[in-house]
């Protein structure tokens, strides 16, 4: 990420604006440069680690990607007419009332269905 010599000719106010920019903390006193540099040359790091260690973030268990899945297989996927339904909504056309709020719900099962599908991809890679 950073070099040690890219940030040794850095001013401790540029190390403390770094710091702030990304919600690092320096590394001992604040009054010297290379309690900014430790923080910025490492943070990168510590959070890969963090991340394998299970803090904060970290992978999915399998029995809970397999419910994405389940939920992503429960939606199902449209049929013709409600593909057709779906492509007129996304170009503005909207129902009459009280039509239109189930036409809502329509397109938001599908936003969520298209999401989901998103989420396993993510996951997956």
């Amino acid at each position: 990420m950073f070099t040690r010599s890219e940030l040794e000719i850095k001013t401790i106010q540029e190390l403390r604006d770094l710091c702030r920019r990304y919600g690092i903390k320096p590394t001992g006193n604040a009054g010297y440069k290379t309690s900014f540099i430790t923080s910025l040359m490492a943070f990168p790091y510590l959070a890969l680690q963090q991340m394998k260690e299970h803090r904060g973030l970290k992978p999915l268990g399998f029995a809970n990607f397999q419910s994405f899945a389940s939920g992503l297989d429960e939606i199902g996927i449209p049929t013709d007419e409600q593909s057709a339904l779906i492509r007129i909504t996304m170009e503005g056309r909207k129902m009459s009332y009280p039509e239109r709020y189930e036409q809502s719900q329509l397109m938001n099962l599908y936003k969520a269905k298209l999401l989901l599908e998103q989420v396993i991809d993510l996951l997956n890679q």
